[in-house]
């Protein structure tokens, strides 16, 4: 597998960005797609055959619960109805694809990952980790890929193109939540809908803190026995202020956070995704 640098990976997030449930961009060749099925979102992603991003889709969804999917019915109707409407906007049939799951993910869970996809209409030519995702698109071969999800905290470290370390603990953007939900004595929903709103996040750091001490301290207890020189972050809680700094601090380690940070690995996806001639 071929990886990028970090600069051009956050152009081709930029990209992905300004064409994500907007009109498609100009492409050639082949296209080939790529699906991430999330805690909170589900985002489909489409390039062509140079590699840019061209389409796509994200939309909130509950179908998945710790990197594992729990309703593949919904998850399926839903990637469906994303192609419907991503081959009616590019007047082009979206055939090949690729998915990922979460580091250390059970058969079984990688079965009804691929299930979902192909259900949904896609030939699914490989289904692989979501850190090796996130590094094709940053450039990340030799460092620690810590992907922070609705659900879960999945960490990779990835020495020479191959992961030589995971894990992954139920502690993500949805604990966030719940801890503000408690704080304000309100709803899951109202609180997620404070959480994700960026000016309250300076209000909301000094609640969300012993989580984001807790995310951090998972992050240190995987990677101490490893030679880490840098630390990537991605996923949607990722970006959340201040959760940067705990983590250097913690860990003493520098850390990246791309400025968008949940298309990384559901672009990457797409990247990684290879048949052929393509």
């Amino acid at each position: 597998m071929t990886y990028l640098d970090a600069k051009t990976g956050e152009q081709l997030c930029e990209a992905f960005w300004n064409c994500l449930n907007k009109k498609a961009a100009s492409w050639s060749g082949d296209l080939r797609v790529g699906v991430d099925l999330g805690t909170a979102n589900i985002v489909t992603a489409v390039v062509d055959s140079q590699d840019r991003p061209v389409a796509g889709r994200i939309k909130k969804a509950e179908v998945v619960r710790d990197g594992i999917v729990v309703n593949s019915v919904e998850a399926r109707d839903i990637v469906e109805n994303m192609l419907t409407e991503l081959q009616d906007e590019l007047n082009a049939e979206l055939k090949y694809g690729a998915c990922a799951i979460p580091p250390g993910t059970g058969e079984g869970d990688f079965r009804a990952t691929r299930y979902v996809a192909e259900s949904a209409g896609l030939e699914i030519l490989d289904v692989f980790e979501e850190p090796i995702a996130a590094a094709r698109v940053l450039g990340m071969a030799d460092q620690a890929i810590v992907d922070i999800g609705g659900g879960t905290t999945g960490i990779s470290i990835i020495k020479s193109g191959e992961i030589v370390y995971t894990a992954d603990e139920p502690t993500g953007g949805v604990h966030f939540t719940l801890v503000i939900a408690g704080n304000f004595g309100i709803d899951f929903d109202e609180a997620e809908t404070m959480k994700l709103k960026i000016s309250n996040q300076n209000k909301l750091l000094p609640v969300v803190k012993p989580v984001m001490e807790k995310v951090a301290g998972i992050i240190d207890k995987h990677i101490s026995q490893y030679e880490v020189k840098k630390i990537c972050l991605v996923g949607g809680t990722s970006s959340f202020k201040g959760l940067k700094d705990i983590v250097e601090q913690v860990t003493g380690i520098p850390v990246y956070v791309p400025k968008r940070s949940i298309l990384v690995t559901p672009l990457g996806i797409a990247l990684s995704c290879r048949k052929g001639g393509f």
